[in-house]
């Protein structure tokens, strides 16, 4: 009688999927970096532009 009651496949299945998901992840990461500190310090500059138009918003919308 097997332990485990996933099939016959147990952990190994399951660890070999989590280490492709995480592999993917990092792939996909590495190719979606910016390259340059020019496009990291746009990227940055677009963030808190977006943030103080949500902080904006919101003290619209709570009549401040």
């Amino acid at each position: 009688m097997r332990a485990n009651s996933c099939g016959g496949h147990g952990a190994g299945v399951f660890l070999m999927g989590a280490v492709t998901g995480m592999a993917a992840a990092a792939a996909l990461t590495a190719t979606m970096t910016p390259t340059s500190t020019r496009q990291i310090k746009r990227a940055a500059h677009k963030a808190a532009r977006r943030v103080n138009e949500a902080v904006d918003h919101l003290a619209d919308a709570m009549d401040m």
